[in-house]
């Protein structure tokens, strides 16, 4: 696979676009005499949006696009919110073309073009508005940060929950598989990417740029992401990965510093130890199912000594939810016992004590046996993501690490847990299927004896 480099395409394209918007600007003098970014209030923003709807030349609208998405960058964000509000409030279905369009359909009955009269009728302004905006050179990224602002005020503001459905409606067509790229990443591609591969990684930080070129130079390591045409400077997501001779339970060997690297020729298991999404307002759009079988496809081309796929994934949920069963009077599995057992993850340094880590190691791992295999969301889903995530692409729970991860983000975050999560091109896409259809979770016989109706501590793993 080639790595990743400079395209003249999106160059090109970029320089089109910008001509279209300079003669765009001066249809526009009577609009606005500055055609410099400035902040604009939200009467202003909203008048732009209106604007923008109303006119049917491309260049124009181009330009609009580029002035609104450039002065709501620049405005505070008291005046973004009130115009995701209005965005809400004032740009959702015409009331009265609805009604002419259901009119039609009682009329003429479900014909085709009744149907589709309804159907058109029925869709938010706002959504094309955001289709239109998305013509503005940059005008993808500046709207996946605008939905990134949505979400972070959704919690407090609601309203803003159809307008986040719309976002998301437009989103999985332009971000959909067939238009991602896989491009593997190394120590010669563009330090500008290289530089949001440092601040982008979610699960094990990366230091410096010494502890990157750790991860991309070595023979024995890989690193992959998945990019979009219009994005070509940002991954969407990307993989690290670790070529071992066998299935690692923890992750401080593949991260040690200064560590001998193996020959790639020699390796027999590819550890995918990281995977990070780095675009917030890109949050709960599928990018698709197979994204890591194509990365296992491709390394299994380049190597095709390699024969085992795995991941080694951290469990962000786990201790959350366990601390919520100890304290829970109505635990479906934990006794007081297990609880009392348990109670011992409270001591700071039960990790390094052998005798308490023994008496704490069979409680927990029953416990989480539960947690991956029973216990659900209120969405009736599996309540891990990153669960959700490997499951969803077909992966087979394979193992469960205690004390896989003693750093202070792992213990807070699953009490040291780690899982092996391995991914079989045979079984791929049936235990996708099942998990997609049923909700089946794929897992070995190992981590299914592990399971029982009550937790007990005097049962051993």
């Amino acid at each position: 696979m080639p790595t990743l480099g400079f395209d003249r395409a999106p160059e090109f394209l970029s320089n089109l676009l910008g001509t279209l918007t300079e003669r765009g600007r001066h249809l526009l003098r009577g609009l606005t005499q500055n055609s410099a970014p400035h902040a604009l209030s939200e009467d202003e923003l909203i008048e732009l949006g209106e604007t923008l709807l109303s006119r049917r030349g491309e260049a124009t609208g181009v330009a609009l696009a580029q002035t609104l998405l450039a002065g709501y960058a620049a405005a505070s964000p008291p005046e973004r919110l009130a115009f995701l509000k209005a965005l809400a409030d004032l740009f959702g279905p015409d009331q009265q073309i609805i009604e002419q369009a259901m009119e039609k359909v009682r009329t003429d009955g479900f014909s085709p073009a009744a149907v589709s009269a309804l159907h058109n009728a029925a869709e938010p302004r706002r959504q094309e508005l955001i289709r239109r905006l998305n013509l503005a050179p940059g005008g993808t990224a500046a709207l996946v940060r605008m939905r990134e602002a949505l979400l972070a005020n959704m919690a407090e503001h609601p309203q803003l929950q159809p307008v986040d459905s719309d976002f998301m409606h437009l989103f999985a067509s332009w971000f959909n598989r067939g238009f991602l790229v896989l491009h593997r990443i190394d120590w010669t591609t563009p330090a500008n990417i290289l530089e949001k591969i440092i601040r982008y990684e979610a699960v094990h930080a990366i230091r410096n740029w010494d502890d990157l070129r750790g991860r991309l130079a070595p023979s024995d390591r890989r690193c992959y992401g998945f990019f979009h045409p219009q994005l070509v400077d940002e991954p969407l997501i990307f993989v690290e990965v670790a070529l071992t001779r066998d299935t690692p339970s923890s992750i401080a060997p593949l991260l040690e510093d200064h560590r001998p690297p193996i020959a790639a020729a020699q390796t027999t298991t590819a550890v995918f130890y990281s995977i990070s999404n780095t675009q917030k307002g890109l949050g709960g759009i599928s990018f698709g199912n197979f994204l890591i079988k194509q990365v296992v496809e491709d390394l299994k081309r380049e190597l095709p000594n390699l024969h085992t796929f795995v991941t080694l994934s951290p469990v962000p949920g786990f201790a959350s939810w366990l601390s919520r069963e100890r304290t829970s009077d109505n635990s479906a599995f934990l006794d007081a016992s297990d609880k009392q057992a348990l109670s011992l993850l409270d001591e700071p340094n039960w990790p390094h004590d052998p005798n308490v880590a023994e008496r704490i190691r069979p409680v927990l791992l029953a416990a989480a046996t539960h947690y991956f295999l029973e216990a659900k969301d209120k969405r009736g889903r599996q309540i891990d993501p990153v669960a959700r995530f490997h499951l969803g692409n077909g992966a087979r729970l394979e193992r469960l690490n205690f004390l896989g991860d003693v750093s202070e983000k792992g213990l807070q975050q699953s009490h040291g847990l780690m899982v092996n999560y391995c991914y079989d091109l045979d079984e791929i896409e049936s235990n996708h299927e099942a998990f997609a259809e049923k909700g089946t979770v794929a897992a070995s016989s190992a981590v299914r004896k592990l399971l029982r109706t009550k937790v007990s501590s005097t049962n051993a793993a």
